[in-house]
């Protein structure tokens, strides 16, 4: 399963504090959804949540988030094509994507990164190097 973060750097200012970052995650794993919105909430991050690509589109047309984080198997819609779709969108095409995925082969890896994704985090997650990455996207 792979993880996105987005981030919308536009809308961010170095010196303001991380309660104005949004941050959606999207995953069909409940248990990845829950782990990385208590670790990011309790960094003061304001979480979405997606289960599918449908509720993700369905959350971003009321509120776009800052940073994805994007979750690569997932049923209907994959994180791959979610992923192209994303960067062939001129509304969502700046969003910053966090891929957190079990697929770690180098193949996987590069396909993400030539379709737009900023970082890839391994799972299991290393919560110390997730917290360091999007901290790093969020003060852009």
């Amino acid at each position: 399963m792979i993880i996105f973060l987005f981030l919308n750097t536009n809308q961010l200012h170095p010196t303001m504090d991380n309660t104005s970052k949004t941050i959606l995650v999207i995953d069909d794993s409940t248990t990845n959804v829950v782990l990385l919105e208590a670790v990011l909430m309790n960094k003061g991050y304001t979480i979405d949540k997606a289960m599918n690509v449908k509720e993700a589109y369905e959350i971003m047309q009321k509120r776009l988030p800052q940073l994805i984080l994007l979750d690569l198997l997932m049923p209907r819609i994959n994180g791959f094509e979610f992923l192209q779709q994303l960067k062939n969108n001129q509304q969502y095409k700046d969003i910053p994507v966090i891929i957190v995925s079990a697929l770690t082969d180098e193949e996987t890896i590069q396909k993400t990164y030539q379709l737009g994704a900023q970082y890839f985090i391994k799972k299991p997650v290393d919560i110390n190097q997730l917290i360091d990455i999007v901290g790093q996207m969020a003060h852009v």
